[in-house]
């Protein structure tokens, strides 16, 4: 037995003790109190009650788990936890003492119940004391370790999100904060008292409030406001020199994660220029069947998984190269959802006999193709590989989706593919032509569709973790050039965009979400600069022209495609009226070909056929490029 575990074990007796002597002590309080004029005929009575009742008081507190309650921090449940076992143990002693004293009438009926109210002033006070000398002790500790004391916090938005932060904080001294009080917009909330503070006024009053209060930090606990909402506060708060953080959001807050450890900085997807697009997945197409998810363990793959997991399958299948992460996905899902019946298949979508295997061995009714390289320099630095993932690898996963019965198949594409000007463009391009080619020869209950996606904030490798991440060095932030736009998803926005794709079932149709205007990425920049808390003027941003394969401003259609719009509102799509020929077909192999021989002849020569628009300064040899750290694909 270790020596803390010992000490732990005597602070519970010594605790149960103090609550029983007090009990006790209110057994001998109780009678004087009652019948003061009849002490004397009672002196045998009093002690004898008082000795018997001590067994039944120890079973009670023990029952109710009186002893392991941590006085220093007592809460409004463990006062109504004493009320209980208080009010049990008066019932009990009321019963025994009218049959042993009450014929006699000796015994005062109205005894157990003064006891109890005694005792539960008692044990309540002791406990209330106990957490007040706490509290002064950490907030001497606090001010002790600086010369300023505790954090004064100013909280806007007075609703449940803010009382649940604003008790958090009375409840957590020792965290170093002191609640200043509430702003609201709402005047109905005007002067109320909330978690001991006081609603201090609106939005506007927030200069005025900080600078009277001497606040130290804003805390923005609005987790159902929309981005205008918050950039308005973000922005006043600048205006008043003072630090501002935002709540997690709102579906944190419901399950109870809404504490003080979990306040995190404002980020950039809480000030974008829209709405997130509100998806409501028409996901019972996956209900007790096996859905395949390739690429399960990066960003966008990973969230699939997620989001397929929610609805009901009856067998998730996770296929990746990456072990790490899907080993991370893997107990996150052993963690979250414990019932969910899926599996890890470490395999490369470029091995096509392992993905026939795999499709063969589990026969899934749906696969969401998210596998896929990704990042515009490193394929232009190498495009044999680009060709040989995104292009042979997409084929091999749509062919044995094809083979095996697969009914919806979705694959994930990229706006980059409309116009191509970078081999990541052409090969996610190509990947959507070799989804329509096999959809042709599928039968009539399956369907092959592709998603276009704009840039998925948060993703890796994505901007927003890049900018972040200079922002904490202190810059520069390295750009490639202030006109680059770029459109922009979230990655729930994303995800739940291919579920809802499988559920749409139009063959060989592509899919785009509203993503509103494009956002410049200079434009996004300064935000977050804004964000960190800094000035511009202290974190330099650098331009340094575009890198080769990248495009000022990204578009989301082609010239060819017929647009229309779907039964969901946010949701596109787009079909081509020409049928795929054969030559198409044939030249794909070739360049796929042509890859695995690294002949960048052919493939120069197979790309200009198969994508005339798109211009190449020829391939003889992968190009060298020097990819740096600039951000703008």
């Amino acid at each position: 037995m270790t020596r803390s575990v010992h000490e732990g074990r005597v602070w519970l007796r010594v605790k149960l003790a103090i609550d029983l002597a007090i009990w006790t002590g209110a057994a001998l309080v109780a009678f004087p109190l009652r019948a003061p004029n009849r002490i004397e005929e009672m002196w045998v009575l009093i002690p004898l009650y008082a000795l018997a009742g001590m067994s039944i008081k120890a079973i009670v507190l023990l029952a109710f788990g009186l002893p392991r309650q941590v006085w220093e921090r007592v809460t409004i449940e463990d006062l109504l936890r004493i009320v209980g076992a208080v009010a049990t143990g008066t019932a009990v002693l009321f019963v025994i003492g009218l049959v042993w004293y009450g014929q006699a009438d000796l015994f005062p009926r109205t005894v157990p119940l003064i006891e109890g109210v005694v005792a539960l002033v008692g044990m309540a006070g002791v406990r209330v004391l106990a957490r007040l000398s706490a509290e002064r002790r950490w907030r001497l500790e606090t001010k002790g370790s600086s010369q300023r004391g505790p954090r004064r916090v100013l909280l806007v938005g007075a609703g449940d999100a803010g009382t649940r932060i604003g008790w958090e904080i009375r409840r957590h001294p020792d965290h170093g904060k002191e609640l200043v009080g509430y702003l609201d917009d709402n005047p109905a909330k005007r002067r109320l008292k909330i978690a001991g503070s006081s609603v201090l006024g609106g939005v506007e009053d927030l200069p005025r409030v900080v600078k009277e209060r001497l606040v130290d930090e804003v805390l923005i606990t609005m987790p159902a406001a929309g981005g205008r909402a918050t950039r308005r506060v973000v922005e006043v708060a600048r205006g008043a020199g003072v630090g501002y953080r935002i709540l997690p959001g709102v579906t944190q807050v419901l399950v109870g994660e809404a504490q003080l450890a979990g306040i995190r900085a404002v980020k950039v997807e809480d000030l974008l220029r829209r709405k997130p697009v509100p998806l409501d997945l028409p996901a019972s197409y996956l209900e007790n069947r096996t859905a395949l998810v390739t690429g399960a363990g990066g960003s966008v793959g990973s969230e699939l998984v997620r989001q397929v997991a929610g609805a009901q399958p009856g067998k998730v299948i996770l296929f990746g190269h990456g072990e790490n992460t899907l080993h991370d996905i893997g107990r996150e899902l052993r963690s979250t959802v414990p019932e969910l019946d899926f599996t890890i298949v470490i395999g490369d979508i470029r091995d096509r006999t392992k993905v026939m295997s795999t499709m063969e061995r589990f026969q899934p009714s749906v696969v969401f193709h998210a596998a896929a390289h990704k990042h515009v320099p490193l394929m232009e630095a190498d495009p044999d590989e680009a060709i040989l993932n995104n292009v042979a690898g997409t084929r091999n996963v749509a062919e044995a989706a094809l083979a095996n019965g697969v009914a919806r198949f979705v694959n994930v594409s990229t706006d980059k593919a409309v116009h191509p000007a970078s081999m990541l463009g052409v090969t996610k391009f190509l990947a959507e032509r070799v989804v329509r080619m096999v959809g042709a020869a599928a039968a009539e209950d399956q369907v092959f569709a592709s998603v276009r996606f704009g840039n998925v904030l948060g993703s890796r490798g994505s901007v927003v973790p890049i900018l972040e991440q200079q922002i904490r060095v202190g810059g520069p932030l390295t750009l490639t050039d202030p006109r680059m736009t770029r459109y922009f998803m979230t990655i729930p926005e994303a995800s739940r965009l291919v579920v809802e794709a499988g559920a749409l079932g139009v063959n060989g149709a592509v899919y785009v979400l509203d993503m509103g205007t494009p956002v410049m990425i200079v434009d996004l920049a300064k935000e977050m600069i804004r964000l960190a808390g800094a000035d511009e003027d202290d974190i330099q941003i650098v331009f340094t022209g575009l890198r080769p394969g990248e495009k000022l401003h990204e578009e989301l259609f082609t010239d060819e495609e017929e647009l229309s719009s779907t039964t969901l509102e946010h949701i596109h799509m787009a079909t081509h009226e020409c049928a795929e020929d054969e030559d198409g077909r044939a030249l794909i192999e070739l360049l796929i070909s042509a890859a695995e021989r690294r002949d960048w002849w052919e493939i120069d020569r197979c790309l200009a056929s198969l994508v005339p628009d798109y211009h190449q300064v020829g391939l003889m040899a992968p190009t060298q490029h020097v990819l740096g750290n600039a951000i703008g694909s």
